[in-house]
């Protein structure tokens, strides 16, 4: 009798456990237009869950270079400047990471590293900061 009962007790658990495992199909779940405009919405009322997901696209080279080419996100982020330099200086791999990314933009577009070269001479604090990084040897002629 006692031989039944653990055995019966083992079957229960093990049937239990079974129960609670789930094979969550991410497509099939964000398939469902309501359940994938509830789960976003979610983010993006719930600021920890928005750093979350904001650190996931600029960690993923796909995202990064949508968010960069998408005009809307750039004027976003244009307009939240106080925010966006927050967020920066609360999360520095976030702004590496965006700075990397920029780089590689750049490196392929020379309209845009013309632009970015500019603006960086144009600072003179920039200037000062890159002259004693290079130990007094920059050599600025012909960089107009």
């Amino acid at each position: 009798m006692k031989t039944l009962k653990k055995i019966t007790l083992l079957i229960a658990l093990i049937a239990l456990f079974a129960s609670c495992q789930s094979n969550t199909d991410v497509n099939k779940i964000l398939a469902n237009q309501d359940t994938k405009k509830a789960i976003m919405n979610t983010i993006a009322n719930d600021s920890n869950l928005s750093i979350d997901m904001m650190e996931v696209m600029m960690n993923n080279e796909n995202s990064k270079m949508m968010m960069m080419g998408n005009e809307k996100m750039t004027m976003m982020m244009m307009e939240n400047h106080g925010t966006m330099m927050k967020m920066m200086k609360e999360n520095p791999a976030m702004m590496q990471s965006m700075m990397t990314g920029m780089m590689e933009i750049c490196k392929g577009d020379s309209t845009m590293m013309s632009s970015m070269c500019k603006t960086m001479m144009e600072n003179p604090q920039m200037m000062d900061m890159m002259h004693k990084k290079m130990g007094g040897k920059m050599d600025m002629k012909g960089m107009n």
